[in-house]
C-alpha cells in the first residue's frame, strides 16, 4: 500500500509546465512553500545547463513573489557536502528539482549530506517539487529510461534507485504526449509497487498527507494493479508481450483528488465548479481527459 507518511508536501510535475503565462503549477508551488515569504532552492543537478536553467526559474519564482531564490548547483558528489549548499537547504521552505537526466540527480545526490538534509527538512514540512526528471526521482525506485509508444514488455524500461520522497509507487512523466502507458505497466510489473502514476505535461500531482490533487491542463493517469487476476510476468522472456488482467485505470484531470491509502479517487466534493481550472480551461481539460482515456484504451487493446 502506497502511503505518504511525511509532513512535507510534494509538487510532482509531468514536465513542460507553463513558465510564461499564468504559471498555475509553479504559482501553486510558491504558494505552498510560503508565498511571499518563500525561500526556494533550485537544484540543477539534472541539467547540463545549470546556469541557464536555474536563472530562468529564479526569474519565474521572483516574479511570482518569492522572498529569496537561489541555485544549488552540484556537478559532483563532492559538491553535495558544500557548507554553502547545506546552509541554503537548512533555510529553504521549498526545494525544486529541474528537468534534465534523472540519473544525474541520483548519481550526484543520493546518499550524500544534501540528500540526508533535504529528507530531514521534508519530514519537518519542507515543500519539495520537481519537473520531468525532477519528477521521475520522487519514488524509491524510478524509471531511468525506456521506450515510448509501444506495448508492455519487460525490456522496454530500465529501473534504478530514486530519491524516495514518495515510496512504493512508480511515476512517469510527459505521459500522454509520449504514449508511455506501456512502459508504466512494465515498470509496475517488475517491482512490489502496486500504484503507477502517469503525469501529463503542464500537469502536477500535489501530494499532501495521504492524498494528492491534480493541478494543470492535462491529467494524471493512475494504474492500480493491487488486485490483478492474472499476470504472465513470471513466464515470459524480456522481449515477449506482458499480460496483465484485472488492473484498475483512473483518469484524473484538474481538481480531482486521490486517496493513497485506500487507492481510490476522492469524489465526495466533485461538482461542476470543481472541474473548472483556474484559467477557465474546463473544455480543454475535459477534452484532454477524454482523448487521453481513448488513447490509453487503444494502447491496452493492441
Amino acid at each position: 500500500m502506497a502511503q505518504s507518511q511525511t509532513k512535507g508536501q510534494l509538487v510532482i510535475i509531468g514536465g513542460a509546465e507553463d513558465k510564461e503565462g499564468e504559471c498555475t503549477i509553479l504559482r501553486e508551488f510558491v504558494r505552498r512553500a510560503g508565498g511571499t515569504k518563500a525561500r526556494i532552492v533550485i537544484m540543477t543537478a539534472a541539467t547540463e545547463l545549470p546556469r541557464e536553467v536555474g536563472e530562468n526559474y529564479i526569474r519565474i519564482f521572483e516574479r511570482l513573489g518569492a522572498e529569496d531564490v537561489r541555485i544549488v548547483d552540484t556537478e559532483s558528489r563532492e559538491d553535495a557536502s558544500s557548507s554553502t549548499a547545506l546552509e541554503a537547504i537548512d533555510k529553504a521552505t521549498g526545494i525544486f528539482f529541474t528537468g534534465g537526466d534523472q540519473s544525474r540527480i541520483t548519481d550526484i545526490l543520493k546518499d550524500t549530506e544534501i540528500d540526508t538534509r533535504i529528507h530531514k527538512r521534508f519530514q519537518a514540512g519542507l515543500v519539495v517539487g520537481g519537473t520531468s526528471a525532477g519528477a521521475a526521482v520522487m519514488p524509491d525506485v524510478m524509471i531511468v529510461e525506456g521506450d515510448s509508444e509501444t506495448n508492455p514488455r519487460m525490456e522496454i524500461v530500465d529501473l534504478g534507485p530514486g530519491m524516495g520522497f514518495l515510496p512504493e509507487v512508480v511515476i512517469d512523466q510527459h505521459f500522454s504526449q509520449r504514449g508511455r502507458l506501456g512502459r508504466l505497466i512494465a515498470a509496475l510489473a517488475q517491482q512490489p509497487a502496486v500504484l503507477g502514476f502517469g503525469i501529463d505535461e503542464n500537469t502536477a500531482m500535489i501530494v499532501s498527507n495521504d492524498q494528492f490533487e491534480v493541478v494543470g491542463a492535462g491529467s494524471v493517469t493512475v494504474v492500480d494493479d493491487s488486485n490483478i487476476t492474472h499476470s504472465n510476468v513470471d513466464e515470459i522472456l524480456k522481449d515477449e508481450a506482458l499480460a496483465v488482467c484485472g488492473a484498475k485505470l483512473h483518469i484524473l484531470p484538474h481538481g480531482y483528488k486521490f486517496d493513497l491509502k485506500t487507492r481510490k479517487p476522492i469524489l465526495d466534493n466533485i461538482s461542476p465548479a470543481t472541474n473548472q481550472s483556474q484559467n477557465n480551461s474546463l473544455d480543454a481539460n475535459q477534452t484532454v481527459a477524454q482523448s487521453t482515456e481513448e488513447q490509453l484504451l487503444k494502447q491496452l487493446a493492441t
